[in-house]
Formats: C-alpha cells, sequence, structure tokens
C-alpha cells in the first residue's frame, strides 16, 4: 500500500510486529540448533566435544538476549558464534572435507532470517575466507586434515546439521510463503478500498446516488446516445423550498433522513433511461431523454413535484416540504454540461420567483436578466463608494392643522441622463447582495444632516422619518449606527422616526424587542410602514413600542372609488385609536380623498396631493409655500 496511507502509529506498529517475529524467530533457531548440538555433544569426545560445548553456551547467551528484546545483539552472538565453532571444528578435523561445513549454508539461511545485511555479507565473506585459508594452507602442507574412521556418531553429527539447515530452510520458506499471502492481502484491501474511493469519488455517500462528477460523466454518455437516436437531452433542475426548517427544527440528522427517502422515491418515479443525481445539498438533477415533447417533461415534473411535497414521516413526525424545477434542453438550450445546469438553475429561480412548488422551461430572457442584474449590482457597488445616491424629502401633513409636521426620506439614485433607478428595482438587489446595511447607515447618516439642516433655517419642530430594511434591522449595530449619525448630526433623538415593515416584525421576537427598546433609549419613535399588508398581527403592536400605523397606499387609493376599503381603513384608524398610535394615510392624490380621510379621523397624510419627493434644495420653498397656503 502507498506510504501515504500510513499514518506515524501504523508504521511503529508494524516496526513492532517485526521486531517480535524477529525475535520469534532467534529463540525457535537457538533452541532447535541447541537441542541438536547436545544431542551432537552426547557422542563427542576430546576438542570436537569442548568446541560443541562453546557453542551451546553462545547459544544460551543468545537466547538471553533475545529475551531482553536485544534482537540484532543475540543474531550476531547467535550466527558468529556458530560460524567459529564450525570453522574451529572444520580446522581440526577433516579441513575443507569436514562434515562441519554442511553447516555454513544452514548459517547463511539464519542470516538472510534474523540479521542484518552488514552480517549476512561479513559472515558470507568469513566463509568463503576461512574455506579459501584452509584450502591453501592443506595444499601448501601446512595443515594436515585428519579424517576420521567412519563411524555412527557421523551420521548423528550429518542428520544434525542437516535437521538444523532443513529447519532453517522450513522456517525462511514458511515466512516467504506468509509474506507472499500477507502481500496478497494487502492488494486485495488495496484494490478494494481504490473501488470503494473510486465509488465515493462518483456518488454522494448520504443517499447512495451519482455525484456531481458522475453526473457530468452521465450527462455526456447520454448526450451522445441522444444525438445517435435523433433525441434530445433534458436537464431538470430540482431544489427543496423549505428545506432549512427541517434541520433548524429537527437537526440535521433528520434532515438527512429526508434526503434518503426522498432519493428513494425520486429514482423510483423513473424509467431505466432517465437517471437521477444529486447535485449538493438539497438540490437534485435529473437527466431525461426526450423527443422534443415539452409536454412529457411537464408531466414529469409535476410527477416529482408531487412526490417531494408527499409527507416524510422522520422521527415520529410527519414533515412536509416542496420543491421546484427548472428546465433545460439540449442541444437548443446549449450541450455543455455546466451551460445546461445553469440555465436549469435560472429557470428554477423562476419557478421560485413565481410561488415555489413548480416548474419553469428557460427561456432567452432568463439570462438576459441575469446579466442586467449583474450588471446592475455593479453599477451600485460603484454607485455606493462614489457616494451616488440622494435622499429626496416628502412632506407628512397633519390632517387637522394643515401643518407639515415631518417629512420622509426616500433613496433616489440620479443618473447621468436625467433619469432615475427605481428604488423598487435597486433595493431588492442591495438586500440580496448584502449592500442595504452600507447602504442604510448612509441614508440615516445623511438624513439626520439633512434634519439638522432645515431644523436650523428656521423649522425647529420637524421631524425627519427614514425607512429601515429587513437586513438593516438585523444588524447588531444599527443602535450604534444610529446614536452616531444623531450625535454628527446634533439632532435630537425625538426628530428621528424609523419606520418598520410588518414583516420585519415577525421572527426573533426577543432579539426584536431588545432592538427596538434599544433604539426606544436613545428616544427615537417607530412607525410602521405599509400597515394591513402583512400579518397585521396586533399583538406586536401593543409590544413593539410603535407610535404610528401607516395605512398602506392600496387601501387609499380606491377609497372614494370603491366602498369595499372604507370599512377596513375605519377599522384600522379606529383599532390605533384604541391603541394610543396616530394613523398616516399614504398616497393621498385627491382632496376627496383627503376630505373622506379626515371624516374618518386619520391623523396624517402623504401624498402627491401635496408634493412627490423633492431634493432637499426644494424642501425649504415647499414647507415656506405650505405655510403662506395655511395662514391666508
Amino acid at each position: 500500500m502507498p506510504e501515504q496511507y500510513f499514518s506515524a502509529h501504523d508504521t511503529e506498529d508494524f516496526q513492532q510486529q517485526i521486531s517480535h517475529f524477529r525475535i520469534r524467530r532467534l529463540l525457535q533457531i537457538t533452541g532447535f540448533t541447541l537441542f541438536g548440538l547436545i544431542l551432537a555433544m552426547a557422542v563427542a569426545s576430546g576438542t570436537t566435544k569442548l568446541l560443541i560445548l562453546a557453542g551451546c553456551i553462545a547459544l544460551l547467551l543468545a537466547g538471553g538476549f533475545a529475551l531482553k528484546q536485544q534482537a540484532l545483539i543475540s543474531a550476531y552472538i547467535l550466527l558468529w558464534s556458530m560460524a567459529l565453532m564450525l570453522s574451529a571444528l572444520a580446522y581440526v578435523s577433516g579441513g575443507l572435507r569436514d562434515l562441519a561445513l554442511l553447516g555454513f549454508p544452514g548459517l547463511l539461511v539464519y542470516a538472510a532470517i534474523l540479521g542484518s545485511v552488514g552480517l549476512f555479507y561479513s559472515l558470507l565473506l568469513f566463509v568463503m575466507a576461512f574455506c579459501s585459508l584452509v584450502t591453501a594452507l592443506t595444499l601448501s602442507g601446512q595443515l594436515h586434515p585428519v579424517i576420521p574412521a567412519l563411524g555412527w556418531q557421523h551420521l548423528l553429527f550429518v542428520a544434525v546439521i542437516l535437521a538444523v539447515t532443513g529447519f532453517s530452510v522450513y522456517l525462511m520458506v514458511r515466512d516467504m510463503r506468509l509474506l507472499m499471502l500477507s502481500l496478497q492481502q494487502e492488494n486485495d484491501k488495496v484494490r478494494h478500498s481504490r473501488k470503494e474511493i473510486e465509488r465515493l469519488a462518483h456518488h454522494d455517500p448520504l443517499t447512495g446516488l451519482p455525484n456531481r462528477i458522475s453526473g457530468e460523466q452521465l450527462y455526456n454518455q447520454l448526450l451522445q446516445h441522444c444525438r445517435e437516436q435523433q433525441q434530445q437531452l433534458a436537464v431538470l433542475f430540482l431544489d427543496l423550498d423549505n428545506f432549512k426548517p427541517v434541520n433548524d427544527s429537527l437537526g440535521h440528522s433528520a434532515g438527512d433522513i429526508l434526503l434518503r427517502q426522498l432519493a428513494g422515491r425520486l429514482q423510483q418515479a423513473l424509467n431505466t433511461e432517465q437517471k437521477v443525481v444529486r447535485f449538493g445539498g438539497d438540490e437534485f438533477l435529473f437527466l431525461v431523454p426526450t423527443d422534443a415533447d415539452k409536454q412529457q417533461l411537464s408531466q414529469l415534473a409535476v410527477q416529482l413535484i408531487t412526490e417531494v411535497t408527499k409527507p416524510f414521516s422522520i422521527m415520529q413526525t410527519d414533515v412536509s416540504v416542496s420543491g421546484s424545477i427548472g428546465i433545460a434542453i439540449a442541444p437548443g438550450d446549449g450541450s455543455e454540461f455546466n451551460v445546461l445546469c445553469r440555465k436549469a438553475d435560472l429557470a428554477m429561480y423562476k419557478a421560485k420567483e413565481d410561488g415555489r412548488n413548480t416548474f419553469r422551461f428557460y427561456d432567452d430572457k432568463l439570462d438576459q436578466d441575469n446579466v442586467d442584474k449583474f450588471n446592475l449590482l455593479q453599477r451600485l457597488r460603484l454607485a455606493i463608494k462614489e457616494h451616488g445616491f440622494e435622499l429626496h424629502y416628502q412632506p407628512k401633513v397633519d390632517l387637522r392643522s394643515g401643518c407639515i409636521s415631518s417629512v420622509e426620506a426616500l433613496l433616489r439614485w440620479p443618473q447621468s441622463d436625467g433619469s432615475m433607478i427605481s428604488p423598487a428595482e435597486f433595493i431588492p438587489l442591495a438586500e440580496q447582495s448584502g449592500l442595504i446595511s452600507e447602504l442604510g447607515n448612509w441614508v440615516i447618516a445623511e438624513a439626520c444632516q439633512a434634519a439638522a439642516r432645515l431644523r436650523a433655517q428656521g423649522f425647529s419642530e420637524l421631524r425627519m422619518a427614514v425607512n429601515l430594511s429587513y437586513v438593516q434591522f438585523k444588524n447588531t449595530g444599527l443602535e450604534h449606527t444610529v446614536q452616531q449619525a444623531l450625535r454628527r448630526a446634533g439632532l435630537p433623538a425625538a426628530a428621528l422616526e424609523l419606520e418598520l415593515t410588518e414583516s420585519l416584525l415577525i421572527g426573533d421576537t426577543d432579539f426584536i424587542q431588545h432592538q427596538l427598546n434599544a433604539l426606544s433609549q436613545l428616544g427615537v419613535t417607530f412607525a410602521i410602514d405599509d400597515f394591513g399588508t402583512g400579518y397585521s398581527n396586533l399583538s406586536y403592536l401593543r409590544s413593539f413600542n410603535a407610535t404610528t400605523l401607516k395605512i398602506d397606499r392600496s387601501f387609499i387609493a380606491s377609497l372614494c372609488v370603491s366602498e369595499r376599503d372604507e370599512p377596513l381603513v375605519q377599522a384600522i384608524i379606529n383599532m390605533a385609536a384604541s391603541l394610543g398610535l396616530k394613523t398616516v394615510a399614504e398616497g393621498i392624490e385627491d382632496a376627496a380623498t383627503l376630505q373622506r380621510l379626515q371624516a374618518l379621523g386619520c391623523d396624517e397624510g402623504q401624498g402627491f396631493y401635496w408634493s412627490a419627493a423633492v431634493a432637499e434644495t426644494a424642501v425649504i420653498p415647499l414647507l415656506n409655500r405650505h405655510n403662506q397656503t395655511i395662514n391666508k
């Protein structure tokens, strides 16, 4: 197995196993050889007996070092003592023809099994040198080998030598077989690991479905097949609409169970030619060969959405989700996998925008909208950096006195050609991109500065209203931003009113209450904007320190045209009065609507009847004209 598969701990364990193996073999060989020498010593005599006795003592010493886990020292003592003993026996007896030389091959086998490379080669050189020396001394007449008469003891000597040598050969062959078996097993493990790694690399471990990498390969294979069959290949991109609450409320393990169950349902809904891929998270991709029949694809999309919306039984709880699907078709919408996925993704987001739990086909307009949104986002970033925005101000009029009580700061984005980009176009984009906090902080600071300038020019009671976005309100630094803007402008906090939408107040009640309390302690007031279009929850009106309700313009516009909205407007005004709140009617454009609101008891009004939003330079003339009109 490659080295990178082993950890330091694995390497240490392997080395310990090798060390234990060598010690075990040393003890086995030492014991077997000692037994053989004892048998040989029993029938030996004279010098031969003394040499064998010395060999036995050396073997006992080697065994002692082996028991102390000193494998290398034990191997040196064992092998060199045996080499010297055999050499001495041959030298004093038969020379190069002596039976003791039969033990040299076994000695070298031992060295190969137990010793180091240095020990093996040193013994081999010693054996060759000894044989050469004995031959030279014998040929020169300096050594006179004595060949003893053959006896039964010689048979025992040969048997001992052959038995010890055979035992060593047996051990070596057995170890080699075990090593080969171990290597085969390791090779099988590596092969299995590679297959598992390859499988994991191409399949999602949670659902067992092909993953994105494998999905691209499947796409290319199916596309080639569709070309040969003169078919088209549809890519359906499914995204769950409300999967996050499952994880948040039941935990990620519940979300995993849902995804596994959903994967099984989706597979069963497809035929053998259609493939499903887990694209990532709660996204699934379907590869569907088709004969240019959008009706067939529509039916499949509806079937898949139906499977998604069926309840899931998770942790003894019935959980329901929904899904949105986008569809792109090759080759008409492109042939590259990434291109088709991107276009199907765009179509899926269009399905979400159109109400979710539905499907949409890709068309070129989606791409153009996406490009336009991207370009607008780049321009938005630049405009924020270069302070390319302006604030315009629309007055709010007290319907009893006719005086302008406050002005609302409205953000405008002027263009070089004199046109304006609508806030309805760039505000949602700023919220989605996270730029709204920086932009909103600038609005608060600029509005406070403008209010201070207007109050300094004689309108000391004028108040300033500023809209807060959901993202901006959720920012924990909002209190500091407002406090800093008021301090730098020298504006009293009571002169600032923050307008919040109804939907902003639904959610994390504790955080909302904390945020509102902190801002209230500064002295600013709150208005609920667009009241009546959202949840219209009366309980939060008591809890959240609001002072004003702004009735949405959709109810005001038809007040004198249709009798349907008047009871609702009357109810909002009465309810606000009972709670001690003022009411402001948005979108007043004619005298008849104004008179009707006065009769209903509305406190303030705002709309084109008095003025559209104007630049700061036009506010002072507007206020002066209005005051002159009232005083006449």
